[in-house]
């Protein structure tokens, strides 16, 4: 990561944090009261192939066995009716900026992934995790919808583990190495730009 880079990233930390604080305050209070505790859910995740850190994201399911596995149809029944607000909007991810702010990840880059999947394929993630991972990328951009069609259709956490495992890890890892090899600011803030205006 470039000097330039981080100094965006810190920058951008700060000026969201100020500027959403309000509504991020709002969101932890409306999951305290319509949820209870904790308002936030830190999962585990890799910024290196040895490198842990802890993702923070507003909660919005019920805590069970399998949160260090892919989420996918099996876990629907977890989601609360206040979860399922957040997660169509995005902003249980909000809480992220603390983890931009600390350097665990950058504005843009690959997905920090789950230990799990490290482990399962470290030759995909060696390569991978040359570049920071990020709060968005090009492989979140590109594969998000796709991906989330194929894991809504699944029953069990096992038969979610399997496809994204088989299907998701490879075409993921194949745009982040993309983007790995090719990125630039200019092509970071069309990355940025296409999450927060150009989804659906």
């Amino acid at each position: 990561m470039t000097p330039f880079k981080r100094l965006i990233d810190i920058l951008s930390a700060l000026f969201l944090g100020l500027v959403l604080s309000p509504l991020i305050l709002w969101i932890a209070l409306r999951v305290l009261i319509k949820d209870g505790r904790p308002i936030f859910f830190v999962s585990e995740r890799m910024k290196t192939p040895q490198k842990a850190f802890g993702l923070v994201k507003f909660r919005t399911m019920q805590t069970g066995s399998n949160d260090g596995m892919a989420t996918g149809g099996d876990k629907n029944g977890r989601v609360t009716d206040n979860g399922a607000v957040l997660r169509a909007k995005r902003l249980d991810e909000l809480p992220q900026l603390w983890n931009l702010l600390l350097g665990h990840v950058s504005l843009v880059g690959p997905r920090p992934p789950l230990r799990r999947y490290v482990e399962q394929h470290p030759e995909v993630y060696r390569e991978v995790l040359k570049a920071r991972p990020g709060i968005t990328g090009l492989a979140s951009l590109v594969y998000h919808r796709h991906e989330a069609l194929l894991l809504e259709r699944c029953a069990t956490a096992e038969e979610t583990d399997e496809i994204y495992a088989r299907a998701c890890v490879p075409r993921k890892a194949a745009l982040d190495i993309i983007y790995r090899d090719n990125h630039n600011t200019c092509w970071d803030f069309v990355i940025m730009y296409q999450t927060v205006f150009g989804r659906r």
